[in-house]
């Protein structure tokens, strides 16, 4: 492994790509939700981090952060145990993939996604949040196993597979109090 400064690191290697999407605003039945001002999230903001531990595996093109990772880019944060990123190297780092482990949480506002693991893939343009997926919006819920973000149509998908949900999709939904 070749060291580098953390500088170089952050000037390198982890601008240039929202880090993992944009929280949900549910609608009616909880199987399919809009995103939430995905349209109005700069992508191109730099990314910030902090972590416990840091190792840069320059021959396998990817950096390792571990314990109690904090990735920020503008109003957007992710947390978790461990994150690897994934990138290509042909003068300028450029990111593929990020992946999280170990009770992700992904918020924005007073939005927040927790799951067990999160892929960001940086082509595809698509986040996957798995295993024992959580969204809270306001007083708003949606509980499954996979939720998918695709971050050009803003369309996010939630089924009850691959979590502690018994295979369904569950949640509550705010009533209004009238006046």
């Amino acid at each position: 492994m070749t060291r580098r400064s953390l500088s170089s690191l952050a000037a390198r290697s982890l601008i240039g790509g929202a880090l993992a999407g944009t929280i949900i605003a549910f609608a009616a039945g909880g199987f399919v939700a809009q995103g939430q001002s995905i349209a109005g999230f700069n992508s191109g903001a730099p990314v910030n981090y902090a972590a416990d531990r840091i190792e840069l595996q320059d021959k396998q093109n990817r950096v390792v952060l571990s314990g109690n990772v904090d990735i920020s880019q503008g109003d957007l944060r992710v947390r978790a145990a461990r994150t690897t990123v994934a990138y290509t190297d042909t003068g300028s780092l450029k990111i593929q993939r990020i992946d999280a482990t170990g009770g992700v949480i992904v918020a924005r506002g007073g939005e927040t996604a927790r799951g067990d693991v999160a892929i960001y893939d940086f082509n595809a343009r698509i986040i996957t949040l798995s295993g024992n997926v959580h969204l809270n919006r306001g007083g708003d819920t949606l509980n499954g196993g996979r939720m998918v973000i695709d971050l050009d149509s803003g369309v996010a998908s939630v089924n009850g597979s691959g979590g502690g949900s018994g295979g369904r999709v569950s949640g509550s939904f705010a009533v209004p109090k009238k006046n």
